[in-house]
C-alpha cells in the first residue's frame, strides 16, 4: 500500500483518476468526517473488492457524488430533498430514491436508493474533477471500529488497499444518516 500525502495525492491526481478508469483501485481517503474506503462506484469488480474487505456481503453502500448535478440527474428530487440537498457539502449522507441505475448494482442490491454525500472536504473536489461516484464507506471491518488514524488501520484492510491519502488523525464521528425516501428519519449512529 503506497501512503501518500495530499500534496502527492494532488500532484498524481490525473494519473489516479485515469487510473479510476483503467485499474480499479481500492483506496482510503480522509473525509470531513472520517476515512473512508472507496473505489469507483460504477465498476462492480472494484465494489465487490470492497464488500470482501469489509466482510459485508449484501448491505448497500453510499457514495460521494461527484456533484449536486449529479444528484439532480439520478435522484429523485422534492422539496423536502432540496432542503437537505442545499446543506452539502456537509457532514450528511443523505438516502435518496434513484430515478436509473446510477451506480454498479452491488452498489446498492436490490435497492431504488442510493446513500449520496458530497463531503465539506478537498477530497470532493477530486471527485468533482473525475466526474464519477465513489464508494463512500467506513475503513474496516463490518461490525468493528472505523479508522481514525494510519495507526488503527487493520493489517488485513491494509494488505488489500492500493493507497491511502493520510490526513492524520481525524477527531470526528461518521455522516449523519438522513434517510429521505418516505418521511425525514434522521439515522444515529
Amino acid at each position: 500500500m503506497r501512503i501518500l500525502t495530499k500534496e502527492e495525492f494532488e500532484n498524481q491526481k490525473d494519473a489516479i483518476r485515469t487510473s479510476l478508469i483503467e485499474s480499479n483501485p481500492v483506496f482510503i481517503y480522509p473525509t470531513d468526517t472520517i476515512y473512508g474506503l472507496g473505489c469507483n462506484a460504477l465498476n462492480k469488480e472494484a465494489v465487490e473488492k470492497i464488500r470482501d474487505i469489509k466482510q459485508r456481503k449484501s448491505n448497500p453502500f453510499s457514495v460521494i457524488a461527484p456533484g449536486k448535478e449529479w444528484i439532480d440527474e439520478n435522484c429523485v428530487i422534492n422539496e423536502n430533498v432540496k432542503e437537505w440537498v442545499k446543506r452539502l457539502p456537509g457532514p450528511y449522507t443523505l438516502i435518496l430514491k434513484t430515478k436509473k441505475q446510477c451506480a454498479a448494482e452491488n452498489v446498492a442490491p436490490g435497492l431504488d436508493t442510493l446513500g449520496v454525500r458530497i463531503p465539506d472536504h478537498w477530497f470532493s473536489k477530486f471527485v468533482n474533477e473525475a466526474g464519477i461516484p465513489i464508494i463512500s464507506t467506513s475503513v474496516n471491518k463490518s461490525g468493528a471500529d472505523f479508522m481514525a488514524s494510519l495507526d488503527d488501520l487493520d493489517a488485513e484492510i491494509k494488505s488489500r488497499v492500493d493507497f491511502t491519502v493520510n490526513e492524520g488523525v481525524k477527531k470526528t464521528k461518521p455522516s449523519r444518516i438522513i434517510d429521505l425516501t418516505d418521511k425525514v428519519e434522521v439515522i444515529e449512529r
